[in-house]
């Protein structure tokens, strides 16, 4: 009865202990740096383990202490201890649990190759359907940044764009200037010709004036008889005219 006293408060205090320990370890966790850094990937796979549950960290930690046998000594003296200090007392659930194991352990053995490559099977199945999922996200990720890098040359294209915008902008300002002004010295030039023309107009009108008057006052100062004079001169002229006009002929 001692020992199982000593034993329980034995537990007790490495439960507490262990418990403080945790407690300890998980604030250092949250207030330490480590927090912040990256989750490890899952392991696809589970550790190594001995006899179907021992872990093999167990055997690797007591190795350097105990030795290779440490392990094994250390699994038979606590099962001696916990039998012959009546903890764990043999009857008849003893040879259920023993049977049932031994009935787990041969399907296991039986039936474990076939059942773990069914259920690889359909791990490899999920993983290619997230893989699928995965790749084509990536794809899109992958066009959304072409796209946006496109989208960037776009931009820093645009400064060229609107500098020619403005040139062009500038040059059909130049051109309806020019127009503008040829139209203005088209009018100019027709007014200016226009003041030309109706200056010859009056000049030539002037002319006509004038000689229509000269005329008119000549004829006016010649009486009748010079008249009859100038045509009687007219009519000789002719005549000698005509004479030598002959004489050139016959000869």
């Amino acid at each position: 009865m001692l020992s199982r006293l000593v034993l329980v408060s034995g537990t007790d205090q490495s439960s507490s202990f262990f418990h403080d320990s945790l407690i300890q370890a998980s604030r250092s966790l949250k207030t330490s740096s480590q927090s912040l850094a990256p989750l490890p990937p899952l392991p696809e796979k589970g550790g190594k383990v001995r006899h179907g549950i021992f872990p093999e960290e167990l055997f690797q930690l007591l190795y350097p202490k105990t030795g290779v046998t440490g392990p094994y000594m250390l699994g038979t003296g606590l099962l001696l201890y916990m039998l012959s200090k009546e903890i764990y007392v043999i009857n008849h659930e003893t040879f259920v649990a023993a049977s049932i194991c031994g009935v787990i352990i041969l399907g296991i053995k039986k039936f474990g190759p076939s059942v773990a490559a069914y259920a690889d099977k359909l791990n490899e199945e999920k993983v290619a359907k997230f893989q699928e999922v995965k790749d084509v996200a990536m794809s899109s990720l992958t066009q959304a940044i072409e796209d946006e890098k496109k989208e960037q040359w776009r931009v820093e294209g645009r400064s060229m764009l609107f500098d020619a915008k403005r040139n062009n902008a500038a040059m059909l300002l130049e051109t309806n200037y020019r127009e503008r002004l040829h139209m203005v010295t088209n009018e100019v030039k027709r007014r200016l010709d226009y003041q030309i023309a109706l200056q010859h107009l009056h000049r030539r009108m002037e002319q006509e004036h004038m000689v229509n008057w000269v005329e008119k006052s000549v004829v006016g100062s010649i009486t009748p008889q010079q008249e009859k004079e100038s045509i009687a001169k007219c009519i000789t002229d002719l005549k000698a005219l005509a004479k030598a006009t002959q004489a050139k002929a016959t000869a």
